[in-house]
């Protein structure tokens, strides 16, 4: 009973990162954000969905399942290995690439009508010493 109660919120609140994973990818401004949301989502929900296959699995307890639950913990670990250095590997490429990254529109910033600070505002502008 416990166990069952466990492995049922181990996979809602998996689903509700996935969905919270999804919305920040259609919500989010540009492809920084978009990238942060995706390899941080895709790795907790999946480690939660996993996760609760892990104790459902274990609740049947014998040799077969344990087997079963060490090569689920093999995916997770895996996971936590190789999404975030992909979403890593990914954001580097869209930096070296020069992807513009999102600022926010003068009027939004509450600095409508002051033309003496447009200077100080970020206007994505990237340095000229950047190597890549």
């Amino acid at each position: 009973m416990i166990i069952d109660i466990l492995v049922i919120t181990a996979m809602l609140t998996g689903l509700l990162f996935f969905v919270a994973t999804t919305v920040g990818i259609i919500r989010f401004p540009d492809f920084y954000s978009r990238v942060h949301a995706a390899g941080k989502g895709d790795t907790l929900s999946t480690t939660l969905f996993l996760g609760g296959a892990i104790l459902f699995i274990l609740g049947d307890f014998s040799g077969d399942t344990l087997l079963t639950a060490g090569k689920l913990l093999l995916i997770v670990f895996y996971i936590f290995i190789a999404s975030p250095t992909a979403t890593h590997a990914i954001i580097d490429a869209g930096y070296e690439f020069r992807v513009p990254y999102w600022t926010r529109p003068i009027k939004d910033n509450g600095t409508q009508g002051d033309e003496e600070n447009e200077e100080t505002l970020d206007n994505g502008f990237y340095p000229e010493d950047l190597k890549g």
